[in-house]
């Protein structure tokens, strides 16, 4: 096999950064897809729009764990 010229190795290198792109790209659509398919089944509806962003913005920005653990130290909601 010859050996690349730095400008084919670039193109190869720009070409590969491409595809995994959009391989990643891919992963996240099925990722969320299937987190979307859970809120679907949660009674999100008692809450405004606004509140249900809030709630997914603030639980991803705290990471799972912690914002589980947040959510379980309050007290019980009156139903």
């Amino acid at each position: 096999m010859p050996k690349m010229t730095d400008r084919e190795r670039l193109a190869k290198i720009d070409n590969d950064q491409r595809k995994l792109a959009d391989e990643a790209e891919a992963v996240r659509r099925q990722i969320r897809a299937r987190y979307g398919a859970l809120a679907a089944e949660i009674p999100v509806e008692q809450l405004t729009e606004r509140e249900y962003k809030d709630v997914l913005v603030l639980a991803t920005r705290a990471g799972g764990a912690a914002a589980v653990a947040a959510l379980k130290a309050l007290p019980a909601a009156a139903t």
